[in-house]
Protein backbone atom coordinates (compact mmCIF):
# COMPACT_ATOMS: atom_id res chain seq x y z
CA UNK A 1 0.00 0.00 0.00
CA UNK A 2 1.41 3.39 -0.97
CA UNK A 3 0.52 6.22 1.40
CA UNK A 4 -0.04 9.90 0.60
CA UNK A 5 3.47 10.76 1.72
CA UNK A 6 5.12 8.59 -0.94
CA UNK A 7 5.53 9.07 -4.65
CA UNK A 8 3.87 7.17 -7.44
CA UNK A 9 5.21 5.70 -10.62
CA UNK A 10 3.77 7.00 -13.88
CA UNK A 11 4.50 5.91 -17.43
CA UNK A 12 7.13 8.63 -17.72
CA UNK A 13 8.82 8.14 -14.36
CA UNK A 14 8.24 9.19 -10.78
CA UNK A 15 5.93 12.01 -9.82
CA UNK A 16 5.34 13.71 -6.49
CA UNK A 17 1.87 13.57 -4.96
CA UNK A 18 2.44 16.78 -3.06
CA UNK A 19 3.42 18.60 -6.25
CA UNK A 20 6.03 20.61 -4.40
CA UNK A 21 9.11 19.24 -6.15
CA UNK A 22 9.87 19.20 -9.87
CA UNK A 23 10.72 15.85 -11.43
CA UNK A 24 14.43 15.22 -11.78
CA UNK A 25 15.16 15.45 -15.49
CA UNK A 26 18.63 13.90 -15.06
CA UNK A 27 17.15 10.49 -14.14
CA UNK A 28 15.86 8.32 -16.96
CA UNK A 29 12.37 6.81 -16.62
CA UNK A 30 12.57 3.68 -14.49
CA UNK A 31 10.02 0.92 -15.09
CA UNK A 32 8.35 -0.90 -12.22
CA UNK A 33 10.12 -4.08 -13.37
CA UNK A 34 13.47 -2.28 -12.97
CA UNK A 35 12.46 -0.98 -9.53
CA UNK A 36 11.50 -4.52 -8.51
CA UNK A 37 14.81 -5.93 -9.76
CA UNK A 38 16.88 -3.34 -7.93
CA UNK A 39 14.81 -3.78 -4.75
CA UNK A 40 15.47 -7.53 -4.89
CA UNK A 41 19.19 -6.69 -4.80
CA UNK A 42 18.59 -4.60 -1.66
CA UNK A 43 16.66 -7.52 -0.15
CA UNK A 44 19.65 -9.79 -0.85
CA UNK A 45 21.82 -7.34 1.09
CA UNK A 46 19.30 -7.24 3.93
CA UNK A 47 19.41 -11.03 4.27
CA UNK A 48 23.09 -10.69 5.22
CA UNK A 49 21.91 -9.44 8.63
CA UNK A 50 19.03 -11.72 9.72
CA UNK A 51 18.30 -9.68 12.89
CA UNK A 52 18.35 -6.23 11.22
CA UNK A 53 17.66 -6.83 7.51
CA UNK A 54 18.10 -3.23 6.41
CA UNK A 55 19.88 -3.64 3.08
CA UNK A 56 20.65 -1.10 0.38
CA UNK A 57 22.11 -0.85 -3.10
CA UNK A 58 22.98 2.23 -5.10
CA UNK A 59 22.49 1.94 -8.85
CA UNK A 60 23.02 3.89 -12.02
CA UNK A 61 19.54 3.30 -13.50
CA UNK A 62 20.37 3.97 -17.15
CA UNK A 63 22.89 1.09 -17.17
CA UNK A 64 21.66 -1.03 -14.26
CA UNK A 65 25.16 -0.96 -12.78
CA UNK A 66 25.30 -1.50 -9.03
CA UNK A 67 27.63 1.19 -7.73
CA UNK A 68 27.57 0.27 -4.00
CA UNK A 69 26.05 -2.11 -1.47
CA UNK A 70 25.39 -1.97 2.24
CA UNK A 71 23.72 -3.76 5.11
CA UNK A 72 22.95 -2.62 8.63
CA UNK A 73 25.94 -3.02 10.93
CA UNK A 74 24.78 -0.90 13.86
CA UNK A 75 26.29 -3.33 16.36
CA UNK A 76 29.71 -2.12 15.17
CA UNK A 77 28.69 1.53 14.93
CA UNK A 78 25.20 2.94 15.68
CA UNK A 79 25.30 5.07 12.52
CA UNK A 80 25.93 2.13 10.18
CA UNK A 81 22.39 1.70 8.95
CA UNK A 82 22.08 0.01 5.56
CA UNK A 83 21.92 3.31 3.68
CA UNK A 84 24.96 4.78 5.45
CA UNK A 85 26.94 1.55 4.92
CA UNK A 86 26.00 1.75 1.23
CA UNK A 87 27.05 5.41 1.02
CA UNK A 88 30.38 4.55 2.67
CA UNK A 89 30.90 1.74 0.14
CA UNK A 90 30.20 4.17 -2.70
CA UNK A 91 32.70 6.73 -1.37
CA UNK A 92 35.36 4.00 -0.95
CA UNK A 93 34.93 2.96 -4.58
CA UNK A 94 34.12 6.25 -6.35
CA UNK A 95 34.90 9.14 -4.02
CA UNK A 96 32.50 11.74 -2.73
CA UNK A 97 31.18 12.73 -6.16
CA UNK A 98 28.67 11.79 -8.84
CA UNK A 99 25.64 11.26 -6.61
CA UNK A 100 23.02 13.00 -8.76
CA UNK A 101 22.41 10.30 -11.41
CA UNK A 102 22.18 7.53 -8.79
CA UNK A 103 19.22 5.91 -7.07
CA UNK A 104 19.46 4.18 -3.70
CA UNK A 105 17.17 1.20 -3.07
CA UNK A 106 16.60 0.22 0.54
CA UNK A 107 14.45 -2.41 2.23
CA UNK A 108 13.11 0.02 4.86
CA UNK A 109 12.13 3.67 4.69
CA UNK A 110 15.23 5.73 5.55
CA UNK A 111 15.27 7.10 9.06
CA UNK A 112 15.82 10.87 9.45
CA UNK A 113 19.61 10.39 9.84
CA UNK A 114 19.91 8.34 6.66
CA UNK A 115 17.51 10.47 4.61
CA UNK A 116 19.37 13.61 5.70
CA UNK A 117 22.69 12.08 4.61
CA UNK A 118 21.19 11.18 1.23
CA UNK A 119 19.82 14.71 0.84
CA UNK A 120 23.21 16.24 1.72
CA UNK A 121 24.87 13.97 -0.85
CA UNK A 122 22.36 15.13 -3.48
CA UNK A 123 21.45 11.62 -4.60
CA UNK A 124 19.01 11.57 -7.49
CA UNK A 125 16.48 9.21 -5.96
CA UNK A 126 15.58 7.01 -3.02
CA UNK A 127 13.30 3.97 -3.29
CA UNK A 128 12.18 1.96 -0.27
CA UNK A 129 10.02 -1.05 0.53
CA UNK A 130 8.68 -1.08 4.09
CA UNK A 131 7.46 2.15 5.71
CA UNK A 132 8.60 3.49 9.07
CA UNK A 133 5.06 2.91 10.37
CA UNK A 134 5.21 -0.78 9.43
CA UNK A 135 8.72 -1.14 10.91
CA UNK A 136 7.34 0.22 14.19
CA UNK A 137 4.35 -2.13 13.99
CA UNK A 138 6.62 -5.21 13.75
CA UNK A 139 8.77 -4.12 16.68
CA UNK A 140 11.60 -1.91 15.42
CA UNK A 141 12.28 1.30 17.31
CA UNK A 142 11.98 4.13 14.79
CA UNK A 143 12.02 7.92 14.97
CA UNK A 144 8.59 8.99 13.76
CA UNK A 145 9.79 11.33 11.02
CA UNK A 146 9.00 10.18 7.49
CA UNK A 147 11.61 10.41 4.72
CA UNK A 148 9.19 12.70 2.86
CA UNK A 149 9.23 15.10 5.83
CA UNK A 150 13.03 15.35 5.58
CA UNK A 151 12.80 15.92 1.83
CA UNK A 152 10.12 18.59 2.27
CA UNK A 153 12.31 20.36 4.87
CA UNK A 154 15.18 20.53 2.33
CA UNK A 155 14.18 23.14 -0.29
CA UNK A 156 17.53 22.74 -2.08
CA UNK A 157 16.96 19.02 -2.71
CA UNK A 158 14.99 17.88 -5.74
CA UNK A 159 15.59 14.13 -5.69
CA UNK A 160 12.84 11.59 -6.10
CA UNK A 161 11.28 9.45 -3.37
CA UNK A 162 9.27 6.28 -3.97
CA UNK A 163 7.89 4.01 -1.26
CA UNK A 164 6.16 0.66 -1.19
CA UNK A 165 8.25 -1.11 -3.86
CA UNK A 166 8.00 -4.87 -3.22
CA UNK A 167 6.52 -3.94 0.14
CA UNK A 168 5.01 -7.40 0.73
CA UNK A 169 8.48 -8.95 0.34
CA UNK A 170 10.26 -6.39 2.49
CA UNK A 171 7.49 -6.51 5.12
CA UNK A 172 7.96 -10.29 5.26
CA UNK A 173 11.73 -9.84 5.59
CA UNK A 174 11.28 -7.66 8.68
CA UNK A 175 8.42 -9.70 10.15
CA UNK A 176 10.38 -12.98 9.89
CA UNK A 177 13.69 -11.56 11.10
CA UNK A 178 15.80 -13.47 13.61
CA UNK A 179 15.03 -11.98 16.99
CA UNK A 180 17.89 -11.91 19.48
Amino acid sequence: MISKRTLLLSAGGLICLAGTRPARAQLPPISMAQHDGFMRLAIEQGRRNPAYPFGAVMVRPETGEVMARGVNNSRENPTLHGEIACMNDYVRQHGNQGWTPLVLYTTGEPCPMCMSALVWAGIGGVVFGTSIDELRRVGFNQIEIAAKTVVDASPFYHGLLLGGVLQSETDHLFLERKKN
